[in-house]
């Protein structure tokens, strides 16, 4: 088959199949990390506007609502992680012809996918937060915010293929640069909207940040498109050349939909989860949303080093380099078990203080209580999430998204069900063993994933159906 080489590095490509593979994934790896705290920074705000300047039932409509959002967004960075994996071993190959089809293939599936989501997020939104259990003072706040955040999600899909597409290519830094506007403009407009336009006084708290949401989401999605409009990189979108590659979706499909839906059923598993906890203690609905902004955080380096594994091995298994991209999963699990250890001693140390940064300490002692609690309790258990956040992030890149989606499943939504159903009905109903099924989902999930990790490895070909020997 006839091959079209990419023709010169550009600026902002990274080839990662030649140099220091440390070097290539920390590059990747640190922007990406920067740019995410960015963007839960001005989620953080969110929470803190609402919670200091608003009350307490729009704090816990704003933090309750996480575990839906993380569904929607997780859905979507399945399948833009789909278009990923492909452009990046088609990269590697040095098959640009193709990489700019699958770059336009993606766009158009985007398109798509934006009304698909946009409709069914709105229509479904009462039904989601019934299934949650949310207190009857918080659904209405919920339901403001979440119905508002769905109807401007095209903003957010729109960045995150586009992010997902120049990451393929190494480009980690533009969409970090992208990710700090967006949470300057997100910050300023909770500030404006809330207490200088005085939309908290007269009730619309919820509804001031869920708008600053969407207008940074928006403006984020013009930056990273422009990007690839302007780019003299293979990836570059010219829109006449919109069109779907059906071979190339397909590819982007087998890899997409079930990362897709390993995220999305895993994230509305936490809607099950926390259906258990809120039954507790009114507070506890608070306290757990403190838990939840910084959990997002803790998350963050085995997440970053995750997508760094994936275009890494993306990259290696595209050039046929097989044991090149072992090794870069080898040294993205220590990397992200060190930083994980690390910022996890300082969280437990600090519990009290984080959260009570959300709240006022005077008026809200209980669900200062209820955040300390879980962030000294669950913390400790972080490190075991490295292991399955690498290594199927690994197998990802490698075009094997099933098994990673079985696993999380089995681990995150059929185990932690039968452990909450189990530990209610036959130990205790006390919070701590309830909120302890996470932990031990992270546990089962990470020992699954290294066994077919060590059994399995990166298989024995890239997603172009070539043998991983060819070029090594």
């Amino acid at each position: 088959m006839k091959q079209v080489q990419i023709k010169a590095k550009r600026t902002h490509d990274v080839d990662m199949t030649e140099g220091n593979a440390f070097t290539h994934l920390l590059a990747f790896a640190l922007p990406l990390l920067v740019g995410n705290l960015f963007q839960q920074m001005y989620n953080m705000v969110d929470a803190w506007v609402v919670g200091n300047y608003v009350n307490d039932a729009a704090f816990s409509a704003v933090g309750t609502v996480t575990p839906i959002i993380n569904m929607l967004i997780g859905s979507f960075t399945g399948l833009a992680s789909g278009a990923g994996v492909v452009i990046s071993q088609y990269y590697g190959a040095h098959r640009e012809d193709r990489v700019s089809d699958a770059v336009h293939t993606a766009m158009v599936f985007t398109a798509i996918l934006a009304v698909i989501f946009t409709v069914v997020g709105i229509l479904m939104t009462p039904f989601m937060l019934k299934l949650m259990s949310i207190p009857d003072n918080v659904f209405p706040e919920s339901r403001a915010y979440l119905t508002i955040y769905f109807a401007g999600m095209v903003g957010l899909m729109f960045y995150n293929m586009g992010a997902g597409i120049l990451r393929a290519v190494g480009d980690s830094r533009r969409p970090f640069y992208y990710l700090v506007v967006c949470a300057v403009i997100n910050t300023v407009l909770d500030l404006v909207l809330v207490i200088q336009c005085g939309m908290g006084k007269m009730g619309y708290g919820v509804h001031a940040v869920a708008i600053a949401t969407i207008v940074a989401q928006a403006v984020s999605a013009l930056l990273t498109m422009g990007t690839l409009v302007r780019t003299d990189s293979c990836v570059k979108v010219v829109w006449k050349k919109m069109k779907l590659h059906l071979d190339l979706l397909k590819q982007i499909i087998s890899v997409g939909i079930p990362a897709a839906l390993q995220m999305a059923v895993t994230a509305f598993s936490n809607v099950i989860v926390q259906s258990y906890i809120f039954g507790a203690d009114p507070a506890c609905t608070g306290g757990w949303t403190a838990y939840t902004k910084v959990d997002q955080i803790i998350f963050l380096p085995m997440q970053s080093l995750g997508l760094a594994a994936t275009t890494f091995v993306g990259q290696n298994l595209g050039a046929g380099q097989k044991e090149r991209a072992k090794k870069g999963v080898r040294l993205s699990l220590v990397m992200s078990m060190v930083v994980t250890v690390l910022v996890s001693v300082a969280v437990i140390l600090n519990a009290g203080a984080l959260s009570s940064f959300f709240v006022d300490a005077d008026a809200s002692p209980d669900v200062i209580r209820y955040g300390t609690l879980f962030l000294t309790q669950l913390t400790p258990f972080y490190v075991f999430c490295c292991v399955n956040q690498i290594y199927a992030a690994a197998l990802r890149g490698a075009g094997d998204s099933k098994a990673p989606m079985v696993i999380m499943l089995l681990s995150f939504v059929v185990f932690r069900q039968v452990y909450l159903w189990f530990v209610s009905r036959f130990i205790s109903t006390e919070l701590l063993p309830m909120a302890m099924g996470y932990p031990a989902g992270w546990l089962v999930c990470s020992v699954l994933t290294l066994l077919y990790y060590k059994i399995r490895g990166l298989g024995e070909k890239n997603i172009m159906g070539v043998s991983h020997a060819v070029g090594a």
